[in-house]
């Protein structure tokens, strides 16, 4: 647990950052991805339960933002990564 109560949970690409006093509790975590997000177990959060594409959209859909996520890596946001796609262009006479 870090500081002021925040919760973390963790796989490989992401972390995903819980604010349980700024939760309204609009259940659309878990409506939305319950394999991942089960308040019915503990810990209530299993990074394992989908792919972390799947995992950010449902953190997307928190109106309180006490759900929130980031890269684990040090490099470019995700955003970013996915903005800056480059396709090669074979420009011969073929």
């Amino acid at each position: 647990m870090d500081s002021m109560g925040e919760k973390r949970y963790s796989n490989e690409e992401i972390t995903v950052v819980w604010k349980p006093e700024v939760c309204i509790h609009s259940t659309n975590c878990w409506k939305s991805l319950l394999p991942v997000f089960d308040p019915r177990k503990r810990p209530w959060v299993n990074m394992a339960g989908a792919t972390s594409d799947k995992i950010m959209a449902a953190v997307d859909k928190c109106p309180s933002g006490a759900l929130s996520y980031f890269a684990n890596d040090a490099g470019p946001r995700m955003e970013e990564v996915a903005d800056s796609t480059h396709v090669p262009i074979n420009h011969s006479d073929a």
